[in-house]
């Protein structure tokens, strides 16, 4: 019973999870809304409202309003405390458990149904429940990729030329090179206005945006240097156009954030420079006895001494390498942000576009701001012409002796097929240098070579097939406007297919 001695309807569309779109009506609401693919077109005609019609299938509503009053409410028809939020804002407010756990199958555009184990939900929820952003801002996630095959050229584990013949053999006649930045993944969802981030993601904090990791989580742990980089972005935009161009108010980018440094701090720390560290402090202790055993002319042992320099050598083009990716961050103006693609704007994914034209509107963007904005070098080459070819590989030659990671090589359509059906949307090349950083300071001493190449790949490709799947689907959702459970359904999938157990160097 209400504050009217009036009985309440048990609101059944909260908790409806059906796949068919329910309209009803004979509850009097003020407006017309979604609510987890259900809507009430009863907005009051008789009490002084609206007479609101559905067109169908084009989901258009129509509304002309009421002559008069033609009977007195018992209530009032607009309540007199209003949040801001739709209704499907106010119910998202509420996750329910059951939308995330067990055993998961998720439809999917691009690949039909996945299958997420109940394992692999459970380890996603622990990761989202702990450590991500607000939920409604997490539209994407971005897919895994996969390497090219393994290369037999002398001295490489990764070439150009296995990356070219892969899309070449699936009939693809162009690819576009994209230049890989050193940095860690960045997801960015940007908003023309504060009033834009509450109308359209109900988020009433007055914020203008998010940039997260590749799993969820704040890429800034400080909200006053945060709040500074997205003001910067968003006036990038404005200084662009791109909110006239793009007829929109928001936008979610897919980038890379430099340096590395920012974010793997701890890894670097742990990892790469415990390692350096070590090899050099125990390998120049392994040529002090050398040398000791030279002044007493100790025989056969120059081979020895011959490969443990080298091994000296590999070890300080290791520290190198990671040195180079990494620089003191300690204001707005030492970040570089190099954004690649432009995911999603209103009404609008734009998975149907070229990545040269990804790449054309991105550079735009860039020139509004030069000093934080990096624009993505990159090269277009024609699969059916050698030269064009050759011009591909000496470029990524010499991106990476100039100290580059490599390069990320796509068909020029963003979703491409090939004799089998989907193929893969991106495959990576990385140099020789960088690989050091991955497999560690030896990696390229011939033995080592013929053992890693023995690599599969299988498994990792059907891992970026399906994210990819995944994520194009979440996009989709979220600009059909349809309820954050179904959003999250196949975010959390990315997430969850990430504790496979795949090599996590490849």
């Amino acid at each position: 019973i209400d504050e009217y001695g009036l009985p309440v309807r048990y609101n059944w569309a909260s908790e409806y999870r059906g796949r068919a779109k329910v309209v009803y009506g004979h509850t009097p609401v003020p407006a017309a809304e979604w609510l987890n693919r259900t809507i009430d077109i009863d907005t009051g005609c008789v009490f002084g409202g609206k007479l609101t019609a559905l067109r169908y299938p084009e989901e258009e509503l129509v509304s002309v309003p009421a002559k008069q009053v033609y009977y007195e409410p018992a209530k009032p028809l607009i309540p007199e405390v209003e949040t801001g939020l739709t209704h499907q804002q106010e119910n998202d407010d509420l996750l329910h458990i059951e939308d995330v756990i067990g055993k998961r199958i998720v439809q999917t555009r691009l690949r039909n149904n996945l299958t997420i184990s109940a394992e692999h939900s459970a380890a996603a929820l622990e990761v989202m429940s702990r450590f991500a952003i607000h939920p409604k801002w997490l539209m994407y996630l971005p897919p895994t990729m996969s390497p090219g095959d393994t290369s037999e050229l002398e001295g490489y584990l990764e070439h150009p030329n296995e990356a070219l013949n892969y899309y070449r053999k699936q009939g693809i006649k162009q690819v576009i090179c994209e230049e890989k930045h050193m940095g860690s993944r960045a997801i960015l969802v940007l908003c023309k206005d504060a009033s834009v981030s509450q109308a359209r993601f109900g988020i009433t904090s007055g914020k203008l945006g998010v940039c997260y990791t590749r799993t969820g989580r704040n890429f800034f742990k400080d909200s006053t240097l945060e709040q500074a980089f997205i003001e910067r972005v968003v006036k990038a935009l404005g200084t662009a156009q791109f909110w006239e161009r793009f007829g929109t108010d928001w936008v979610c980018l897919d980038a890379e954030l430099m340096p590395w440094s920012a974010k793997a701090q701890a890894l670097l720390k742990e990892q790469y420079a415990a390692v350096g560290a070590a090899g050099t402090h125990a390998l120049a202790a392994v040529e002090g006895a050398f040398r000791q055993m030279a002044t007493r002319k100790v025989e056969g042992v120059a081979a020895l001494q011959a490969r443990f320099q080298q091994k000296y050598q590999a070890i300080g083009r290791f520290r190198e390498s990671y040195r180079a990716y990494c620089w003191e961050v300690t204001q707005l103006e030492d970040y570089q942000l190099a954004p690649f693609h432009i995911l999603a704007t209103e009404m609008q994914v734009h998975t149907h576009q070229s990545h040269r034209w990804h790449m054309e509107e991105i550079h735009r963007i860039c020139a509004a701001d030069p000093r934080l904005l990096k624009a993505t070098a990159y090269q277009i080459a024609d699969l059916e012409d050698a030269e064009s070819c050759a011009a591909a590989v000496q470029w990524w030659l010499r991106l990476t002796a100039n100290g580059g990671e490599g390069m990320v090589v796509k068909p020029a359509d963003f979703i491409a097929y090939g004799k089998k059906g989907l193929i893969q949307p991106a495959v990576k090349c990385r140099g020789k240098e960088y690989l050091r950083i991955i497999y560690g300071p030896d990696y390229d001493a011939p033995e080592n070579l013929k053992r890693l190449r023995q690599r599969g790949l299988g498994s990792k490709r059907s891992l970026a097939l399906r994210e990819f799947a995944l994520s194009v689907e979440s996009l989709e959702r979220f600009v059909r406007k349809e309820p954050l459970r179904r959003v999250h359904e196949a975010v959390f999938g990315v997430l969850a297919l990430e504790s496979e157990p795949v090599d996590p160097r490849l």
